[in-house]
């Protein structure tokens, strides 16, 4: 058994981890949903699995695996849909992160503006192009927004668990 202050400082970690996980799933570059479920786990783990088993752990995972997948469909739907090249893709993916040194403006504006920059290097028009930005964009905002929506999912299944198993 753990000593009650490296209990107390697990928990801290796993909160910290949640807490940077669910930035991540707006920021681009943190690995966002992963990090919440390792939070969890981590908290799980440092009370011993006396709170949450294996089946909320099952639950929390594939919940997890969800998020990751509809964030990767979500941004390549949204533009597959509106008929992006792979420049565009990848015109997107650059401006994303690009778009993370210039704050929020940069995080909103990025994706279109790779996209768009992608296509029209792929040769097309730049009507096609703005099309291709907007549909790239609004898929990554759904994919983002399905993703936090997941990951406070996660936390409610993690607190509900947490609460009924204390009894």
């Amino acid at each position: 058994m753990n000593p009650i202050w490296l209990q107390t400082l697990y928990f801290i970690l796993a909160g910290v981890l949640i807490l940077v996980g669910i930035a991540g799933t707006v920021v681009p570059t943190l690995p966002g949903v992963p990090l919440v479920f390792g939070g969890m786990l981590l908290a799980a783990w440092a009370d011993h699995f006396q709170h949450i088993g294996t089946f909320t752990l099952i639950v929390l995972g594939v919940l997890a695996g969800l998020a990751l997948l509809i964030d990767f469909a979500a941004g390549v739907l949204g533009a597959r849909r509106v008929g992006a090249s792979t420049r565009a893709l990848w015109g997107a993916s650059i401006g994303m992160l690009a778009g993370l040194f210039f704050g929020l403006p940069g995080l909103l504006l990025g994706p279109f503006l790779g996209a768009l920059i992608g296509e029209l290097s792929a040769g097309n028009k730049l009507d096609h192009a703005t099309r291709v930005g907007i549909g790239t964009w609004i898929g990554l905002l759904f994919g983002t927004l399905a993703k936090l929506a997941l990951c406070f999912t996660m936390l409610g299944v993690f607190a509900l668990a947490f609460v009924l198993n204390g009894r």
